[in-house]
């Protein structure tokens, strides 16, 4: 799945620090960040909450930062959010360059119906990969599609995006499918029945003979 085209975003620079500062900031509706990376000091800026807000949905989202006037790539390292409302509260930011390669963190997205009477396992929400700074994919599609009971997908057998190298352990599991716990105990069952049955169907046997 490929990445979301950048987001711009315009941004000013903060010359106020502290938890009071920042709880300023976000009363404004923005957000506050700080920008490292390429051996640059890092900037302390602020973004519109909103846009930011939109833009962080989007798993690995390229940014284009208007700090006042100046033009800079980025994507996000790192969200912190309030624990109960879930707000973002800060941002890190990390320079990027086109043509550069980063690694990252994606998301695993199943796709497919694997076989009738089994369900699949996802064993790696994530996986670890180095792509383009300008073209992050925001998932990593496995496709489940008829695979039956006792099938793993394995870290080498990943699809990726042209451009997008997996970093993983090859031997990983990433997907695994199974038959429901239910349906087996349903069907040990249904055996331990059929074993009884055939006990007392024995035993008659005998004591008519």
């Amino acid at each position: 799945m490929a990445a979301t085209s950048e987001n711009k975003l315009a941004a000013t620079i903060r010359t106020e620090f502290g938890k009071g500062a920042a709880r300023r900031l976000r009363r404004a509706h923005q957000i506050p960040a700080v920008l490292y990376g390429h051996g640059t000091d890092p900037q302390h800026i602020a973004l519109p909450g909103h846009e930011t807000m939109l833009a962080l949905k989007h798993a690995n989202a390229l940014f284009t930062l208007d700090i006042e006037g100046t033009e800079q790539l980025a994507i996000a390292k790192d969200v912190q959010r309030d624990p109960v409302r879930y707000d973002i509260e800060h941002v890190d930011l990390l320079v990027v360059r086109k043509g550069e390669k980063v690694t990252v963190e994606v998301a695993v997205h199943v796709t497919g119906e694997s076989a009738p009477g089994t369900i699949h396992m996802v064993e790696a929400q994530t996986v670890t990969v180095e792509a383009e700074a300008t073209n992050l994919p925001e998932a990593i599609e496995v496709s489940v599609e008829g695979l039956e009971a006792g099938a793993q997908v394995h870290g080498s057998a990943l699809v990726l995006p042209e451009g997008a190298t997996y970093l993983g352990d090859p031997e990983a599991v990433i997907v695994t499918v199974t038959i429901p716990k239910a349906t087996e105990a349903e069907g040990e069952a249904e055996g331990a029945e059929l074993e009884v049955e055939a006990a007392e169907e024995s035993a008659e046997t005998a004591d008519e003979a």
